[in-house]
């Protein structure tokens, strides 16, 4: 076997993983790169393998920074199936189309008001190449085998995280791999317990917060501070969240909230439609989760969900009423959210509340760091707005959880493969495992390949 590391080193975007065994090639995710521009570029810039040679893929979970490369890769002459459990393919329905579109909407705008410098801009792929896309898309079942060929098969455990998510193990009968993928909380009070692996001669791990622990606080105690803080101030919390995963826990927190009489009886929206799709996937997947049917309508019903793009802009003009805005994208980087951001940074009675991990480059990450002005669509907007981040509310396993969670290993890799971090967090998470259980370590480079 060969692995080559085409993404998700240095950084927390962009998974993509080769694997190469007796001339079969296998992607595994196959995300969009996040951020600083530097990444950002890699998108554009193509791979160093021909798509067309790859035979098939695995998607871990439905994340852009792991699926969101997938439509551009089809384009580009990849023929084979992409293996994904049920909720990863439904979610992924909704999710790569919109990014699809929101592609083509920067690259109309850039158009229109000339802050492109390609001429013409153009999307990486589009909404009906991303709904073709789907069509290569295979359903599996968690905790079952599946062969890819005579010699290679693989497995699916659940990771916790957000619906559907899993890790993946691979085995061509003298060599096995593991893949975490996203590792969600222990203790998350929606998504069930991430899945441990007994043996794997190889593992690639994520390590996101290698090099640190959640707080200990609940979140919903810093969110009702924040919420009472800027009703009290006639202002609006608007709140860049994650479509899938992110905005339902935030529902979960605020129904909690309102009913302990926490916090204000103020209106609630959800203006992502995506983010609405995503919900409602809820109540068809009951396995991925803790939630009733029963906990999913109540909590889901908080919010008054806003579709059109009239209803999303009908939110900007309610004038000197307090009111709290979900929208994606979470880290700042698309979609309906800068609309509101344009609209509400420049007020000091405002709050932008973050939810979760900022990649370095992007715009939650500058402004969670103290920006004082923001740009959006190619002008510049001061920043007056009171700027918090509930990093507590984060779905992916901190230093603590990652090393529990490889307690459940009867022995150790041979080699284990950190990515999926910011530099320090990978040297956090090598020191803390090496500390630990004595294991070899290794923080690989962009583009290195390994023999295993």
């Amino acid at each position: 076997m060969y692995l080559t590391f085409m993404g998700a080193t240095g950084t927390v975007t962009g998974s993509k993983y080769l694997l190469e065994d007796e001339g079969y090639k296998l992607m595994i995710d196959c995300g969009l790169f996040q951020g600083l521009k530097e990444l950002r570029e890699r998108n554009w810039s193509g791979l160093p393998i021909n798509p067309a040679d790859v035979d098939d893929m695995i998607l871990t979970h439905a994340h852009i920074d792991h699926s969101g490369y997938i439509p551009k890769f089809i384009k580009q002459g990849f023929k084979g199936k992409v293996y994904a459990s049920l909720a990863t393919t439904e979610l992924c329905d909704i999710l790569l189309p919109d990014s699809g579109n929101i592609q083509e909407e920067d690259a109309r705008r850039a158009n229109k008001y000339g802050y492109s410098r390609h001429h013409p801009a153009e999307p990486l792929y589009t909404m009906e190449e991303a709904w073709e896309a789907m069509e290569a898309f295979k359903p599996v079942a968690f905790g079952q085998k599946y062969a890819l060929n005579d010699m290679l098969n693989f497995s699916f455990s659940r990771a916790g995280h957000i619906l559907g998510a899993g890790s993946v193990r691979i085995d061509d009968g003298s060599t096995s791999i593991v893949f975490s993928g996203d590792i969600g909380r222990m203790n998350d009070p929606m998504m069930v317990k991430p899945v441990g692996h007994q043996e794997a001669d190889y593992l690639v791990l994520e390590s996101t917060y290698g090099d640190r622990d959640h707080d200990p606080e609940d979140p919903s105690i810093k969110l009702a501070e924040i919420i009472n803080r800027t009703v009290a101030r006639g202002g609006v919390v608007l709140i860049p969240a994650f479509a899938v995963g992110r905005a339902q826990t935030l529902l979960y927190y605020l129904h909690q909230l309102k009913e302990a009489n926490a916090i204000p009886d103020v209106p609630i929206f959800l203006d992502s439609p995506m983010a609405i799709d995503a919900t409602q996937l809820w109540k068809k997947h009951h396995v991925d989760h803790r939630l009733s049917e029963k906990q999913c309508d109540e909590i889901f019903k908080i919010a008054k969900y806003m579709r059109t793009p009239e209803q999303s802009k009908s939110l900007n003009e309610m004038n000197n009423m307090p009111r709290i805005i979900i929208s994606a994208s979470g880290m700042a980087e698309g979609g309906r959210v800068l609309h509101h951001m344009k609209n509400y940074c420049g007020d000091p009675k405002n709050t932008m509340l973050f939810a979760g991990f900022q990649a370095a480059g992007t715009r939650g990450a500058n402004l969670t760091s103290g920006d004082t002005e923001v740009k959006i669509h190619g002008f510049t907007f001061p920043v007056r707005a009171e700027v918090d981040n509930l990093s507590g509310l984060s779905a992916h396993a901190d230093r603590n959880e990652i090393l529990k969670w490889l307690s459940s290993f009867t022995k150790p890799p041979r080699k284990v493969f950190l990515t999926h971090g910011e530099p320090e967090a990978a040297l956090g998470l090598k020191a803390a495992i090496e500390e630990r259980y004595g294991w070899n370590v290794v923080i690989p480079e962009y583009l290195q390949k390994e023999e295993l």
